[in-house]
């Protein structure tokens, strides 16, 4: 069996590189001076990490040009998913991040209803439930929500996430799959420079304010976790490989808990992300 077409060995690799860009980006967002410059340095590096993957995987483009009007409209949506992650991580545990970015999932089968007039099927509908619960379940503490400003920004990235998948559906594997991501990551920081006007020394200094080892790390693990996830919905059926991505979940806070310490409300999260994977196989079916 030729292991790079096999959609389990993709999935394996998402797992552990998933957790490794989740416990880095939440180390690297710890002492940052400014969100948006620290976002535009760990998108230049994976953007690096990028183009030495190109020749690993087919050399081809599309010819339609609406692919390429739909793909910058992804990416603008993309843009708003990075840029508020890295504030919204900073102020969220890593746990509790990773059950929270499960919401996209549930912002998908809304719109796919709303816009695609997809038909109302129970499972579907108790998973999304589930989703909503769980992530009820880790915010609500002594009879009122832990509602602030990153849990807003967390949310508002998701449905970033949400819409910028909704609308790049189907259109990565008509790029270089390296070359695809290496877009994602470049464009949205050129975009972020731009719009926030980031000065060249904001990004020196977050470079020379944070630790190398976690911003690389952080980096490269986010190049290999969009690259292995695509690699296995390419290769593998969505009803399998989106159940066992969201294992990742379970995964992340196992590692929290003994990595970054973070021992508050552990019962909760662990049952809420039994939640979340009986929620995204139930979407799924």
């Amino acid at each position: 069996m030729n292991l790079l077409n096999n959609f389990k060995f993709y999935i394996i690799i998402y797992l552990i590189v998933s957790v490794i860009f989740n416990q880095g980006y939440k180390i690297v967002t710890k002492n940052m001076i400014n969100p948006g410059a620290m976002t535009i340095l760990i998108q230049i590096i994976s953007s690096i990490v990028c183009i030495f993957m190109i020749p690993l995987f087919e050399i081809k483009f599309p010819s339609d040009y609406k692919v390429y009007i739909f793909l910058f409209l992804a990416i603008i949506f993309y843009t708003m998913n990075d840029r508020l992650g890295t504030t919204a991580r900073n102020g969220l545990e890593a746990s509790t991040y990773s059950i929270l970015k499960q919401l996209s999932n549930v912002f998908m089968i809304f719109m796919g209803i709303l816009f695609f007039k997809e038909p109302f099927i129970l499972n579907k509908f108790i998973g999304v439930l589930l989703i909503v619960l769980s992530n009820v379940l880790v915010f609500y503490n002594k009879k009122y929500f832990k509602f602030n400003k990153y849990l807003i920004l967390g949310i508002l990235a998701n449905l970033s996430l949400a819409i910028a998948l909704f609308i790049d559906v189907n259109y990565s594997n008509k790029f270089n799959l390296a070359f695809y991501v290496l877009l994602t990551f470049l464009i949205p920081s050129i975009l972020i420079f731009v719009f926030e006007r980031i000065k060249i020394k904001d990004i020196i200094n977050e470079y020379k304010n944070s630790s190398r080892l976690p911003i690389f790390l952080t980096s490269i693990a986010w190049t290999l976790m969009m690259i292995s996830k695509l690699k296995s919905y390419e290769l593998g059926k969505v009803m399998v490989v989106a159940p066992l991505c969201s294992l990742t979940v379970i995964l992340n806070i196992i590692v929290s808990y003994f990595l970054l310490k973070e021992k508050d409300n552990l019962i909760k999260k662990i049952i809420s992300g039994i939640l979340i994977i009986i929620g995204i196989i139930l979407i799924k079916i």
